[in-house]
């Protein structure tokens, strides 16, 4: 397959309907227009996926997870393979995908470069190695005498449903995992960012992966929806908003349905009294405000200790100032746009409560001056109460709060008095200290200066930040099932 540019005014126009292995043309669904979030300029639309495409999908992937050949049945290294050969197709295709990824949502182009165009590569050999390695059996010794065979097969079809904010690398968190035990997916991409969607179904069919392994159903919310509980899925995997989420894991447990849900974050960052600020800068704007701050795990609410409150605001007040705020496909951008218009509303929403909340704004607030898309100025917060609206909802965009702390007890309450739990970073020149530290606060997972999830080590959240891990031996054991035969 391969994308249809038009030579008149440059859209790109497909249909990304890949199903049981090939890409199905309907000139009769409804398009779905895509804009720049840099420019607010429509640069594509796709053909959306109705409820009868979504039937064919979960057919094609039941079909190939039951046949005496099908993918199940593959031996681990013949599936390791596979994922090899599609890594190496997702690398050929990594620049394209990376501006694709940020002309839609934002992302500056040197960030989709490091996550959107490398990470799913990484993932994909991480678990190819992982599934040479493990043995899918385990015999275990009974207290009666007699033993037992624990063996772990797949699940079935999964169903996988993917937000904006970063399409390939959660869609590869998922897939990735899914594909090693042996299961067959269908994939629902955001209707944000679905023209990547066609590289990684371009991808597919070059790396060779049979028919109906894997497919993908570009659409609105209705198509999510209706997966959830159709008849023909085994699982849900869904990235996305709290709200969301609750509403998948109860239509999904009326089913009794298995769910992986990786949800929203108010992640805090606790700046000690011993960290060194400039020596962390890279890795503190990293933390905080990677991806303009559409990035559910980011560290947004900066815990500072009084003694050096003011100088903590003064630093997160440059690092907020001096960012390159431009075009998202600009090399030199540091924060691009918000991924549509309707978000940026609901981020100024916020902004304007903190003003009303007698938070002291400390920069940003508006809307730079550098072109016509979906801007928002890096902004810091000053003088926030942890019980303020801005300490305690998801924002999603570049907006910090800086909360003063007496002391590490004080500190550690204020990390936890949350509803969410996703990541969070705690910041010194001590190692130990730091880690003392860490250990107390009730997150799925949390950095020591700096903070990014690594392949090898479970992710997700507690509270309101999800169930389930993904990532790790933990993410591929959510793709499998427990088998006991007693001997």
């Amino acid at each position: 397959m391969s994308l249809e540019t038009s030579a008149i005014d440059g859209q790109i126009r497909y249909n990304p309907l890949f199903i049981d292995g090939s890409v199905r043309s309907r000139s009769d669904a409804e398009p779905i227009t895509i804009r720049s979030a840099s420019t607010a300029e429509i640069i594509g639309s796709v053909a959306a996926a109705t409820r009868s495409d979504a039937d064919a999908a979960v057919a094609a992937a039941r079909c190939a997870f039951r046949a005496a050949s099908g993918w199940a049945t593959w031996q681990p290294q013949e599936r390791a393979a596979a994922l090899r050969r599609l890594a190496d197709q997702l690398t050929a295709r990594s620049s394209e995908t990376a501006c694709l990824v940020s002309a839609q949502n934002g992302m500056p182009y040197s960030t989709a470069v490091a996550f959107e165009g490398n990470v799913p590569a990484g993932i994909l050999q991480y678990y190819a190695a992982l599934i040479e390695a493990v043995s899918l059996e385990e015999t275990r010794a009974g207290v009666t005498g007699r033993s037992t065979l624990v063996h772990r097969r797949p699940l079935g079809v999964v169903a996988l449903i993917l937000p904006w904010n970063f399409p390939q690398t959660l869609t590869f968190f998922k897939l990735a995992p899914a594909l090693a035990a042996g299961n067959t997916v269908v994939i629902k991409p955001s209707r944000e960012t679905l023209l990547d969607a066609g590289l990684l179904a371009e991808a597919v069919i070059a790396a060779g992966i049979p028919s109906g392994v894997i497919n993908i159903l570009p659409g609105g919310d209705d198509i999510g929806s209706y997966l959830v509980t159709h008849p023909g899925v085994d699982k849900i995997s869904f990235t996305g908003s709290t709200a969301v989420g609750k509403e998948v894991a109860s239509r999904a447990g009326s089913l009794l349905r298995p769910v992986t849900l990786e949800l929203g974050g108010k992640s805090a960052a606790i700046i000690l009294d011993d960290a060194d600020l400039e020596a962390h800068a890279e890795a503190m704007f990293t933390a905080s405000l990677l991806n303009n701050g559409q990035t559910c795990f980011a560290s947004t609410r900066i815990l500072a200790p009084r003694q050096r409150y003011d100088e903590v605001v003064e630093f997160y007040e440059q690092l907020a100032a001096k960012a390159v705020v431009g075009d998202a496909l600009d090399p030199a951008t540091q924060v691009g746009p918000m991924v549509s218009e309707a978000h940026r509303r609901n981020v100024e929403s916020h902004i304007a409560r903190g003003l009303t909340e007698n938070a002291r704004l400390v920069t940003g607030g508006g809307r730079p001056d550098v072109g016509p898309g979906w801007f928002v100025e890096p902004t810091v917060f000053a003088d926030v109460d942890n019980s303020a609206a801005i300490a305690r909802e998801e924002i999603f965009g570049p907006v910090l709060v800086v909360i003063p702390y007496a002391d590490e007890a004080e500190a550690v309450r204020l990390a936890n008095d949350s509803r969410y739990g996703l990541g969070g970073t705690v910041w010194s020149s001590d190692q130990e200290h730091a880690l003392r530290i860490a250990r107390q606060i009730q997150t799925g997972t949390i950095g020591i200066n700096h903070y990014l999830p690594a392949p090898d080590a479970p992710y997700g959240g507690v509270k309101n930040s999800g169930m389930g891990r993904e990532l790790g031996p933990e993410g591929l054991a959510q793709y499998q099932e427990l088998h006991s035969i007693y001997l």
